[in-house]
């Protein structure tokens, strides 16, 4: 129970029964091995850019203090789907998601690096309140449209979803239509707090490729779609090429998946001799660490999920929720369901990452909400 706490905190998910751990080793029988490669964000999105915006002492000019946040757009008409990804990822893990509502309704998507996670460059890095990133929101919004901008639906999962509905509620974006909430819940995010930090212990420090890092996402069970993997893992994790201490090397996995089981005897005749090699290579090598140091944002946690059902029903706009699983809802969120303030759909056989394990089931859920509620139409020769 108390690893299921942690799917509605950030978007990282505890590894799974059977499934990678640090230093352990997994083998794949013969013809079996899956394609890990990373696959480029231009396979997904037509563009990629940096909103410079101002701060609150106003226009930045010098080179070290600039406000950048990072967008990736598709769409040249239609409404506007504001992406907001969750806790330690990036826009990238829209990525799969972003291609299939294009080809389902007419529409635009903008899904942003928030601040300290993927590309996004900003002053404050250590500020992580909800209140100041909803106002980054908000200020993408006016750096890109103006006083006039376009209607704008928001779509926020887990981290982002608190995020979405705290920009939404202080009314940052005066054009909104609608609001998507994933997987993200007051109650079991509230419920998970205490053991959060144990479980961000858990994780592996390091990884010796990029390929690497996707695999243990696959693997542990982070991320149940092997594209969406291939192309958001690089938003995750940074390459890094100081030399590593030791503690943190021995809680890397590059040498904890293999294909051919080794015989014993020799492994442990090579022990000392590898031991050695290793010392040697990592000092020469670039590793991969993760980009966002999510222990570090523990002050914020509460700030982010507190309050959050209250504030997601007294949003005006029309809402959906989509979860994972049913027994996610809370008691402000099931009184509210049956009161039919929010529509909601449970997405079954899929993890916390519901976006990317599941992105043409979440499309259609949010193309066919959009549509309902006469914000756009399905593209000419879509077959719903």
């Amino acid at each position: 129970m108390e690893k299921q706490l942690h799917l509605n905190l950030l978007a990282s998910r505890p590894p799974v029964a059977g499934g990678l751990q640090s230093g352990s080793k997994m083998r794949m029988g013969p013809g079996r091995k899956r394609d890990f490669t990373p696959l480029l964000w231009s396979q997904y999105f037509e563009t990629m850019e940096d909103v410079e915006v101002e701060n609150e002492n106003g226009k930045d000019i010098s080179f070290d203090s600039r406000f950048y946040l990072l967008i990736y757009c598709s769409g040249s008409h239609g409404p506007v789907l504001l992406l907001l990804h969750g806790g330690g990822h990036s826009a990238l893990s829209w990525a799969v998601f972003t291609a299939v509502i294009c080809s389902r309704i007419n529409c635009r998507v903008v899904a942003m690096d928030l601040r300290v996670h993927g590309d996004t460059k900003v002053k404050d890095a250590d500020d992580l309140s909800a209140d100041t990133m909803a106002k980054d929101i908000g200020k993408v919004v006016e750096a890109l449209y103006g006083e006039n901008p376009p209607p704008i639906m928001i779509i926020g999962h887990s981290m982002g979803g608190a995020i979405a509905v705290h920009t939404a509620a202080a009314n940052h974006i005066p054009s909104l239509l609608g609001l998507c909430v994933i997987d993200v819940v007051e109650g079991t995010a509230m419920d998970a707090l205490n053991s959060m930090q144990n479980f961000l212990r858990s994780r592996p420090k390091t990884f010796k490729s990029l390929e690497n890092a996707i695999e243990w996402s696959v693997k542990s069970g982070q991320i149940r779609n092997v594209e969406s993997a291939r192309v958001s893992m690089g938003g995750q994790v940074k390459k890094w090429e100081e030399p590593i201490s030791s503690p943190g090397v021995s809680n890397s996995i590059g040498e904890g998946i293999i294909e051919e089981e080794e015989d014993e005897e020799a492994e442990e005749e090579s022990n000392n001799k590898r031991m050695k090699e290793d010392d040697q290579e990592i000092k020469k090598e670039s590793i991969f660490t993760w980009r966002v140091e999510l222990s570090k944002t523990e002050k914020y946690w509460d700030g982010w999920f507190r309050g959050l059902s209250a504030l997601f029903l007294t949003c005006s706009v029309p809402k959906l929720l989509l979860l994972a699983g049913v027994d996610r809802l809370d008691k402000d969120l099931t009184i509210g369901q049956m009161q039919g303030k929010f529509q909601m759909q449970v997405l079954p056989q899929c993890g916390h990452a519901v976006h990317e394990d599941v992105p043409e089931k979440v499309a259609d859920a949010v193309a066919s909400f959009m549509v309902r509620h006469k914000f756009t139409e399905f593209k000419e020769g879509y077959l719903w």
